[in-house]
């Protein structure tokens, strides 16, 4: 819980200020600008439509095109004296001896060349004149062209701006999340000991960052290559981010929390430390200290501002995601189930089939896990499932649904290797590759299941699944709405490329109505009430969080609270990801992947290696910055060993996924772990042992995913080329 303004002074209260306001307000403003970028060509260009249904006609050939800036007067003379002066240029000619050498131009065509001057100066004048009246008759014209022109400006200096706005957007969140200590660590820290270690490491990582940022500024300076205010902004951006990370986190070195715990275990309290800062460390000095290369690391973080489309996609992504956890959606979507009285299993495969389309819409599996898991983990383990059970769920609740349509990372897949690939060829092979896993889930899941089955009757069924139904009418109405909009309003069709900024459009539709009417729908009661209520009393998560706390809170909070969860998860995600580049620039600088041989001899041991190298990239990096790695060093090998690259990413993908849920990092899980609460897990893992004595039922949180999704990778690895499926290696 916060605490008072009024109780806080000197840091403390500039700390409160900028984490609860300064923050959130500068976020969400560049938030809505990236939208309005986004949105911007689409919105623009029916405004030029408009203007030319309001303002042009044909009759007098008047468009509005012709309007958008102010006639200016002709500065030609429209009554010209011919005769005069065809005379007098006859004259200049004949005492010039050039013209009298190459011989006298005939009066004929210095006539006609006035001549026609005139007309052209006659037909300025007529526009001129024409395009006055034409405004005289239709005064509101200078309104909307200001709007649409300073519309325009807008977009066109956004447009222009992406990297600026960007990396702004990063240094924000960033330091926000260093304020609350948001980053992803493998454990949080709870003792002295732990603390101590974590801003050691902390003031180290960033102290390199700032000596690698501050070498390549004087770099490009003393170059003398000309550069741009923008990258010059840029630079001095990077180099303020880290020099103030550095003094935070040397500030909290000194200022260890009241609420610490005494003691502490030096292993533990290394694996608190946050994984951007280890990976800072590493690379900062393997590029400075054996390398010679001290401006490694922010030239990697280049790589940032190279897509800088797609992370400001995937900052709108985050905050649709917490966007989502302000609305019943999710709750009224499963109340339609719960009538059905599903067994734990059976209940969480269709959970898992129907989180595949947000997980595919919020672009990757740990934005929809941070979004959407504490909500799953809470429906599973209200459903009869074991704690550790709901747990796994909530970790892979993500993952199947990276294969498909419209799933960022893939968009980003096919940027990177477009010579070989398209995002439609992904998408098309991802479907099967989904359901693969999903079958394989649930066969692991019924085979491992204490209670095997368990489903009520239609009678009693079908009349409460009807009634549950009712109140998610109003939500499809308005996605139509939204989609109806794009698709005849602004002519934009909802795909991979237009998702990103539609999708917080219609979760703010969703938020409002939630305001304004959802008490008047409320979400049907849980036909395990009883035992929602029981496992209340004993979780530290549901009892804040089991009477949807979100419904409590006014339009403008909502978003407000929503804005602010995203500023820590975007500075948390994106520095993480800008360090994985740096990561993969260090291995692709030591050359370590030309050690791979070129030609393994078998492509069964080649993508068994492949598959295997694959999930160790996954099990330490993120997903972004692994696919740049990958794309950059992996792909070419295991292209010349023969492997087709649809088949190649198909394997990234799962593989990826397989590493996510897999130590010693395994960033799902943290993901959960930062969703549901360091107390919920603890108490899952603690019931767990009291309970059973089964190695599997103890660590089923672990087991569960790596099983189903180890399964799925062997399957997608080898599958494909044994069965010759769709051709890929008939020629072989």
């Amino acid at each position: 819980m916060q605490e008072p303004v009024n109780n806080r002074s000197g840091l403390g209260l500039l700390s409160y200020l900028w984490n609860e306001w300064f923050s959130t307000f500068s976020i969400l403003i560049l938030l809505l600008l990236t939208l309005i970028i986004g949105t911007g060509d689409m919105i623009h260009g029916q405004m030029l439509r408009l203007g030319e249904r309001l303002y042009g006609d044909e009759k007098i050939g008047m468009q509005y095109s012709f309007l958008r800036a102010e006639p200016k007067q002709p500065s030609c003379d429209r009554n010209l004296d011919i005769d005069k002066l065809v005379k007098e240029k006859m004259q200049q000619e004949a005492s010039d001896p050039d013209a009298a050498f190459f011989g006298l131009t005939p009066e004929a065509d210095v006539r006609a060349s006035f001549v026609s001057a005139q007309t052209d100066c006659e037909q300025k004048y007529a526009f001129y004149d024409k395009s006055m009246k034409h405004m005289e008759d239709h005064p509101s014209i200078r309104t909307y062209r200001s709007m649409e022109t300073g519309f325009f400006w807008i977009l066109k200096w956004g447009s222009e701006h992406r990297v600026l706005i960007l990396i702004l957007m990063v240094v924000i969140a960033a330091i926000t999340a260093s304020l609350k200590m948001h980053h992803i660590g493998l454990r949080p820290a709870r003792t002295k000991l732990d603390f101590k270690v974590y801003n050691v490491a902390m003031v180290l990582g960033n102290a390199l960052l700032s000596f690698s940022v501050i070498s390549q500024y004087r770099s490009v300076q003393n170059s003398g290559v000309e550069s741009t205010l923008e990258t010059i902004g840029v630079y001095w951006l990077w180099m303020i981010l880290f020099t103030v990370l550095t003094v935070i986190s040397l500030y909290k070195l000194f200022r260890t929390p009241e609420a610490a715990e005494e003691g502490g275990n030096f292993g533990l309290a290394l694996l608190s430390i946050p994984l951007y800062a280890f990976m800072a460390i590493v690379t900062g000095i393997a590029f400075t200290f054996f390398m010679d290369y001290p401006m490694g690391q922010g030239i990697y973080l280049g790589l940032l501002t190279e897509f800088s489309n797609i992370f400001l996609n995937l900052a709108l992504f985050i905050w649709a995601g917490m966007l989502l956890t302000q609305t019943r959606v999710m709750d009224l979507f499963l109340a339609i189930l719960r009538p059905w009285n599903l067994a734990p299993e059976t209940l969480t495969w269709i959970i898992l089939i129907g989180a595949a389309i947000p997980t595919a819409y919020t672009g990757a599996s740990g934005i929809f896990v941070v979004a959407a898991g504490a909500i799953i983990y809470k429906e599973v383990w209200n459903s009869g499932a074991r704690r550790q059970y709901a747990l796994a769920v909530s970790a892979m609740s993500g993952s199947l649904g990276v294969v498909l349509r419209p799933c960022l990372l893939v968009i980003l897949i096919s940027m990177l290797d477009s010579r070989h690939v398209t995002s439609d060829e992904l998408f098309d092979h991802g479907i099967y590759v989904f359901w693969l896993t999903a079958f394989i889930f649930l066969g692991v899941s019924l085979f491992l299941a204490e209670n095997k089955f368990r489903i009520n009757s239609p009678k009693v069924a079908v009349p409460g699944m009807l009634r549950a139904f009712l109140p998610v009418i109003p939500y499809i109405l308005i996605v139509a709405v939204v989609i109806g909009f794009y698709k005849f309003g602004l002519d934009t069709q909802m795909d991979e490329f237009t998702a990103p900024v539609i999708l917080p459009i219609m979760l703010l539709a969703f938020i409002l109505f939630d305001k304004l009417f959802g008490n008047k729908l409320p979400i049907p009661e849980n036909p395990n009430k009883a035992l929602a209520l029981e496992h209340e009393k004993n979780s530290e998560y549901l009892r804040e969080h089991g009477d949807t706390a979100e419904t409590k809170r006014g339009f403008r909070s909502a978003i407000r609270f929503a804005t602010s969860e995203s500023v820590g998860h975007i500075g948390a995600l994106i520095i993480l990801m800008a360090l994985s580049a740096s990561v993969g620039g260090l291995i692709e600088r030591s050359e370590i992947v030309t050690m791979v041989p070129t030609h393994l001899g078998s492509i069964l041991v080649t993508l068994g290696f492949m598959a295997l190298l694959l999930a160790m990239i996954g099990m330490t990096t993120d997903p972004f910055g692994a696919v740049i790695l990958v794309a950059a060093t992996i792909a070419p090998v295991a292209f010349d060993n023969g492997i087709h690259p649809i088949h190649f990413w198909m394997i990234v993908l799962v593989a990826f996924e397989f590493g996510y849920v897999t130590p010693p990092v395994a960033l799902n899980h943290l993901l959960t772990r930062l969703s549901v609460g360091d107390a919920e897990v603890a108490a899952a893992d603690a019931e767990a042992k009291a309970k059973y004595t089964s190695f599997y039922y103890r660590y089923e949180r672990w087991i569960l995913p790596i099983v189903v999704l180890f399964s799925a990778l062997m399957i997608v690895t080898y599958a494909p080329y044994l069965f010759n499926l769709f051709d890929w290696y008939s020629a072989k």
